[in-house]
């Protein structure tokens, strides 16, 4: 069972307390006008409507249907009973969030059909109540609902796209990247085949040996390019300069942060996905706080060597401010606001080699940035491990 995140238990509540007035506010106000036996029903109306919309995201299609439904039975009682304008503007209130939540989040042909049921109902308001301002109102509102749906929807589908192309530009990186690692192993078999025959020539015994590590070279070249291939169709992780990782934090240094790098590692040992896969979580760590922290005063680097995984982890001091609180989405945990695609390929590039990305808000102040990377038999280069 999903659990609400605070922010929409937040969203929740502000939402319900607005209905509550809006309900509220519009009895008394027909009970003024009108007379105190004609509120109950408008009251009631609006309160099933806007339960319905405070209940939506179990289900944006059934709610929005039967919010309709009840507004559109409404708008007949009104036609064949003295009563006020059905939907009152509370009621349309909560049509409008039903609405504009269909068109937010259904398949494309779903929310119109949610649009024009909206509108149907709008309309028979106008035919059942000429002359009143009350459908005026609630045309205002499903216009509103709409236009906010859409406009999300449109948000959404373009945070979808530039994500995508993040994934599909690491995805082309790492393709072109192939070509390095798959020429490593190539080469290491043919100057061992070259050498095969040297051998056999003068010391036939040795034979057996120098095929045997040709065999070797052959099946890691084989697992590392399956593995990769598996997971991205085209493309292998990654060869970049290991040596620049310290260049990297003294270039952060150098703008009048401290930046400190504390390894427990020997890079020297790692196969080059992965000393290309931690180069690049501390660049982009270091990118991020440099975009998006300027009162960080310090960054520490830690990179640790386990048996059988790279850790590496970036925290900074930074204060806590609301620019930089982090977000739940459709691609995971970004820490940094809205600057999150950095963060999206990089979680790309640690997935494809079995690896997990953190990000968040460290207790007290300051952010983390938690990388695990593994070593395994089909990230390794060619060394026999």
């Amino acid at each position: 069972m999903r659990v609400p995140h605070r922010s929409e238990v937040a969203t929740g509540v502000g939402l319900g307390a607005v209905f509550a007035v809006a309900v509220a506010f519009q009895a008394y106000q027909v009970a003024d006008s009108w007379g105190a036996e004609h509120w109950p029903f408008g009251a009631a109306v609006a309160a099933w409507v806007c339960a319905l919309a405070l209940v939506r995201r179990r289900s944006p299609l059934w709610t929005a249907v039967a919010g309709l439904t009840v507004a559109a039975l409404a708008v007949l009682v009104t036609r064949l009973v003295h009563l006020p304008a059905e939907p009152s503007p509370a009621a349309s209130l909560g049509l409008a969030v039903l609405v504009g939540s269909a068109v937010r989040t259904l398949p494309v042909r779903t929310a119109r059909a949610v649009a024009v049921a909206g509108l149907a109902v709008v309309a028979g308001a106008v035919l059942a109540s000429p002359g009143s301002a009350v459908p005026v109102v609630s045309g205002l509102l499903w216009l509103t609902g709409l236009g906010a749906g859409a406009g999300l929807r449109l948000l959404a589908l373009r945070r979808r796209t530039v994500a995508e192309g993040v994934r599909r530009a690491e995805r082309l990186e790492l393709a072109r990247e192939l070509h390095d690692v798959v020429a490593h192993h190539i080469t290491s078999i043919v100057l061992q085949a070259q050498a095969a025959r040297l051998v056999t020539a003068r010391h036939p015994e040795r034979t057996a040996g120098s095929l045997a590590g040709i065999e070797t070279a052959g099946s890691e070249a084989l697992a590392a390019t399956r593995h990769v291939v598996g997971l991205l169709r085209d493309a292998v992780p990654v060869i970049e300069g290991r040596e620049r990782l310290g260049e990297l934090i003294e270039g952060f240094g150098s703008h009048g942060r401290r930046a400190h790098l504390r390894m427990d590692a020997d890079p020297a040992g790692w196969p080059p996905q992965v000393s290309g896969t931690v180069y690049r979580v501390v660049r982009e760590a270091l990118t991020n706080v440099s975009r998006h922290a300027p009162n960080a005063r310090e960054v520490t680097v830690r990179v640790t060597q386990h048996e059988r995984a790279v850790t590496v982890e970036v925290e900074d001091d930074a204060p806590r401010t609301p620019a930089r609180r982090y977000r739940r989405s459709g691609y995971g945990l970004t820490g940094y606001g809205l600057a999150g695609y950095g963060l999206i390929g990089m979680r790309e590039r640690l997935e494809a080699l079995g690896g997990t990305l953190t990000v968040g808000p460290r207790p007290g102040s300051g952010w983390s940035v938690h990388a695990t990377i593994p070593i395994t038999s089909t990230t390794s280069t060619g060394e026999h491990r």
